[in-house]
């Protein structure tokens, strides 16, 4: 996006649109966050504030029918995947209307219809599933990808390197998206990590490794674009690494003491989305009206999905083990 130009390769009308679904993450997060910080609804929830642009730059070249793994701070892949709205504030609620009938909360969003299948509250623990994902659809012989979403302290772990092994010797149709926000809940990178680049990892498995600024759409896009498109060609998996940061700690609770000081502060600046904003108006791409127009859309939509939730029943303690076990226990 320093870029003084407009690429020709990623048309204006996907640059409207990762910034529509980067507004409805952070609509959607600022909101949430208010809620429960107002103690008006109580809930284990996870920020991904300031990791809009890697998801919405995904979603956007992802069919309905692809797969999409996401973790515990996920409401910005599970946007991006196109999970419904209201059923999805439901959840966050714990109400019946919700994409789990409210069993599930913030850490287990599911949502197969639009793709999202998994939400993992472990780390790490969605790569082998995408994996058995990406294997499942190689087998049915179709052409759908799995992307999985995961912070680089799941890089350590080793799920991500069985997963990895395995996706590279069969060549699945997966793409592994790290989200490299530099801090593994309170542990920065560099006193955690091996290696100085995540991406550099894909080599021990023999598939490519790409490391961009994942807070720069054109970046992100383009190599999101070539990771699916070589997934979906059969020639086997990417591993993503994008570089972004996350303006809130790693729970509600969570002060950021271990931070540097100043990074934060310098972090939140160059806020993404804001700056996508005045980059499309720059560039001529949109207008002021359009994106004030846009905004409002989210932030209605945002406002009816809550008052959704709101109003919606609660789960029935009737149906505590229902959808648990395939036959109830005497």
């Amino acid at each position: 996006m320093d870029d003084t130009t407009v690429p020709a390769d990623i048309g204006p009308e996907t640059l409207l649109e990762v910034f529509t679904v980067a507004t409805r993450i952070k609509l959607c997060d600022e909101k949430f966050r208010a809620l429960v910080l107002a103690g008006q609804v109580s809930a284990q929830y996870y920020s991904p504030r300031g990791q809009e642009i890697v998801s919405a730059s995904v979603g956007v070249l992802l069919r309905p029918d692809d797969y999409v793994v996401t973790t515990y701070r996920g409401l910005h892949d599970q946007l991006a995947k196109g999970v419904p709205l209201r059923e999805l504030w439901a959840e966050f609620f714990g109400k019946a209307t919700g994409v789990c009938k409210g069993k599930g909360g913030p850490m287990h969003i599911t949502h197969p219809d639009s793709g999202l299948m998994v939400t993992t509250g472990i780390v790490g623990g969605g790569l082998p599933i995408a994996a058995g994902l990406a294997l499942a659809a190689q087998l049915r012989g179709t052409d759908q990808v799995t992307v999985v979403n995961f912070g680089d302290g799941a890089s350590n772990i080793g799920a991500f390197h069985e997963a990895c092994n395995l996706a590279g010797l069969w060549k699945l149709p997966v793409v592994f998206c790290c989200h490299n926000n530099r801090y593994a809940e309170h542990t920065s990178y560099a006193d955690g990590t091996s290696v100085g680049r995540i991406a550099d990892r894909a080599a021990a498995y023999d598939f490519p490794g790409v490391r961009v600024n994942g807070n720069d759409p054109i970046e992100m896009h383009r190599a999101a674009k070539a990771a699916i498109e070589r997934a979906r060609a059969g020639a086997g998996p990417t591993l993503i690494e994008a570089m972004t940061f996350r303006f809130y700690g790693h729970q509600m609770s969570d002060q950021n003491e271990y931070m540097k000081p100043g990074e934060l502060a310098a972090a939140r600046a160059d806020d993404p989305v804001p700056r996508l904003r005045e980059w499309l108006t720059a560039k001529g791409i949109a207008t002021t009206a359009q994106l004030d127009r846009i905004e409002a859309e989210v932030k209605a939509a945002v406002e009816d999905a809550y008052r959704f939730a709101l109003e919606s029943p609660a789960a029935d303690l009737s149906e505590l083990l229902t959808d648990v076990y395939q036959e109830a226990m005497a």
